[in-house]
């Protein structure tokens, strides 16, 4: 694909979280007021938004960031954003709170818990930055955050003729009310979502599956793993098969990868299962350890 990273305008500002992901290995998870030893721990970059910016800005896509972070962030996952050319003027650095962080555990039979650490991106953050350089960009791809301050992102966005994707990711549970979930998909001319979140959106909305959720947001991108992908839109459904990694390295972030290739071939004009395709490509080699 080409390199679209100097186009104006840009392709793709991406609102959600940058975190510092720790991961800790353990023989098994512990019981109740048991105790069992780390085998061992990594530190690395992550975050929906992150992880979405550098896989597009992998496959040329002109991105940028909108999130907060802490005076605590590592000065090499900064350099790391900045060496993937993505844009940085949305990213707010907020004194005397820590960087959010995800502390992942993982066992020795591949399962996963996440605790959550929100910082500078929980519900009470004030977060109402005035960004005068939105117009420069085409979509806009509002992942896990504050809901208020992503519908305010979403309104700004839009008076300033940006297209806008909703992807509330598992945070669609346990931060998004119908209320909100509504006026979200209202703006919105994309929803992503694996099988579990994309139901949960449609039972809280009240109609039957993603055919149901097309009349309320006109593309429905449905991630299902190692099956592939599925898209409803209007007037029918698109699958496209999964693309098998040759090792898995770590699951976390496979995802987030799926949607910068969609994006990387959406820019480029491909048809609807290019699109997918390409998502699923890239999925896979995240899951290699490609970044």
């Amino acid at each position: 694909m080409s390199d679209r990273r100097a186009d104006r305008p840009r392709d793709l500002l991406v609102a959600g979280h940058v975190n510092v992901d720790r991961f800790l290995r353990l023989p098994e998870f512990p019981p109740d007021d048991r105790t069992v030893p780390v085998a061992s721990h990594r530190v690395e970059l992550g975050g929906t938004a992150a992880n979405i910016a550098l896989s597009a800005a992998r496959y040329g896509v002109a991105t940028g960031l909108v999130a907060r972070i802490g005076s605590d962030f590592p000065a090499e996952f900064w350099r790391s954003l900045q060496r993937a050319h993505i844009d940085l003027r949305g990213v707010e650095r907020v004194r005397h709170v820590p960087t959010p962080t995800a502390y992942i555990l993982e066992d020795r039979r591949g399962r996963q818990r996440t605790l959550m650490d929100q910082g500078p991106m929980g519900d009470d953050a004030p977060g109402r930055r005035r960004h005068p350089w939105l117009g420069e960009y085409s979509w806009l791809h509002l992942t896990t955050g504050p809901p208020d301050a992503q519908l305010r992102l979403l309104g700004a966005g839009t008076a300033r003729g940006l297209r806008a994707a909703a992807d509330p990711a598992q945070e669609v549970r346990y931060r998004w009310d119908r209320a909100r979930l509504r006026r979200l998909l209202r703006g919105c001319e994309i929803l992503f979502g694996n099988r579990a979140e994309i139901d949960h959106v449609a039972r809280e909305l009240g109609v039957r599956g993603p055919d149901g959720l097309v009349a309320l947001v006109p593309l429905v991108v449905r991630t299902e793993g190692a099956d592939g992908t599925t898209a409803w839109d209007r007037t029918g459904s698109v699958h496209a098969d999964g693309t098998r990694p040759r090792r898995i390295r770590t699951v976390v972030g496979a995802g987030d990868a799926l949607r910068g290739g969609f994006y990387a071939a959406w820019f480029e004009g491909e048809e609807l299962r290019g699109c997918l395709r390409a998502g699923n490509r890239a999925a896979a080699r995240w899951l290699e350890g490609a970044r």
